[in-house]
């Protein structure tokens, strides 16, 4: 049975679904897993550098697995808060396009995962150092360029759309937050690109990640009272 709950004047309709709490749990470990599990690497895998290497490079070598494992359950995680929060937020501010992006982030995620990029900047060991020429790039390897931009492109959009939404409901702490992320996206991540220091970039993206972890905690708690 399903039960819709209303319980002010412009308050988002909240389904009673044990099901959708499950979702939405699963969107507040996605971020903080992703994250985790890549310092984890970086700081006990032989050869890893984090200022000269992105973290798709931990997909490769022979513990590759477990990065790509990483991307891959993450990516499901979001894909099921993705269809919680369209449960939760359906016919109300950021019904439509907030869990579309959630979604395109996820599958950014199994994507990233899926599909591994080539051996660079001496990882893993025996791989020329820099960046190889995209003319030598396996298909692979262009197929898993698409992961990032994706990821961030969708997130920041999603930031934006949800800042808006909790603008409309008077949220303003969290409209806040949703901007917040985004700016810091773009200058902390912005200038690690600038710098060629991939610790910065994953700062960058751990801010969109947790922000996203941090709207589903929101909507869950919401739910939970009866007035998401």
């Amino acid at each position: 049975m399903t039960t819709t709950i209303v319980t002010s004047p412009g308050a988002l309709p909240a389904i009673t679904r044990p099901s959708t709490r499950l979702m939405l749990t699963a969107g507040v470990l996605a971020g903080p897993l992703f994250l985790v599990t890549i310092l984890i690497q970086q700081a006990t895998r032989a050869g890893v550098d984090p200022v000269t290497q992105p973290l798709s490079l931990l997909s490769l070598g022979e513990n590759g697995w477990i990065q790509i494992t990483n991307f891959i359950v993450s990516g499901l995680l979001v894909l099921a808060s993705a269809v919680g929060i369209r449960r939760t937020l359906r016919g109300g501010p950021a019904g439509t396009w907030g869990p579309i992006l959630i979604a395109v982030y996820g599958v950014a995620l199994v994507w990233g995962g899926v599909f591994v990029a080539d051996p660079a900047s001496g990882f893993p060991a025996g791989a020329a150092m820099g960046v190889p020429d995209p003319s030598t790039w396996s298909w692979h390897s262009w197929m898993h360029a698409f992961a990032a931009p994706a990821m961030g492109l969708s997130l920041i959009a999603a930031c934006f759309v949800f800042a808006r939404a909790f603008r409309r409901q008077g949220k303003t702490g969290w409209a806040v937050l949703s901007w917040a992320a985004a700016a810091g996206y773009f200058v902390v991540a912005g200038t690690g690109f600038g710098t060629s220091d991939f610790r910065l970039v994953l700062a960058g993206g751990g801010l969109l990640w947790l922000w996203a972890a941090a709207v589903s905690a929101h909507l869950l708690h919401m739910r939970e009272k009866g007035s998401a």
